[in-house]
C-alpha cells in the first residue's frame, strides 16, 4: 500500500485538503496504474506557524515536503531508476499543481523504502508467516 504523506505550513493547506488527496493519488496511480488507486493512503499533516524552521530559524513560509513511503525491494529492481524519477516528478506536479507553480523549485520529495519485515497489519509482522 503506498503511503503519501504531506507535510504543509496549516495556513497554506487549509481549502486545499479534496484536490491535494485527488492530486497526489493521481500522481501514484500514474506511476503504477490504475490498480493501485484504491491502496494509495494520502495524509496531510498540517504544521502551526512557528513550528517550521530552517537553519535554525523558524519560517514564514515553506514549500509542501511529501513523504512516500514503499517496500524497499522497490529499489532493487531493474526499473527502479525509472520508477523513482516518475514518483519525484508526478508528486511534484501535483504538489505544484495545487499550492502553485512559484514552489515547485523547493518542494521536497522524500522517498522512504520499508524493509517487509519490518512493518505490521492488523497486529501482525508482514513477510513473518503474517499478512
Amino acid at each position: 500500500m503506498p503511503h503519501v504523506t504531506l507535510f504543509a505550513l496549516e495556513e497554506e493547506l487549509v481549502g486545499r485538503e479534496i484536490d491535494l488527496v485527488g492530486k497526489l493519488t493521481d500522481a501514484v496511480v500514474s506511476v503504477y496504474g490504475e490498480w493501485a488507486r484504491s491502496s494509495v493512503d494520502v495524509r496531510l499533516l498540517g504544521i502551526a506557524a512557528g513550528r517550521w524552521a530552517r537553519g535554525g530559524e523558524l519560517v514564514a513560509t515553506a514549500a509542501p515536503v511529501v513523504s512516500f513511503g514503499m517496500r524497499e525491494e522497490v529499489f532493487a529492481r531493474e526499473d527502479a531508476a525509472t520508477v523513482v524519477a516518475a514518483l519525484v516528478s508526478a508528486l511534484t506536479d501535483a504538489v505544484a499543481t495545487v499550492f502553485g507553480e512559484g514552489c515547485r523549485d523547493e518542494v521536497l520529495i522524500e522517498l522512504i523504502g520499508q524493509p517487509t519485515s519490518r512493518s505490521g497489519l492488523g497486529g501482525k509482522v508482514i513477510g513473518a508467516g503474517g499478512a
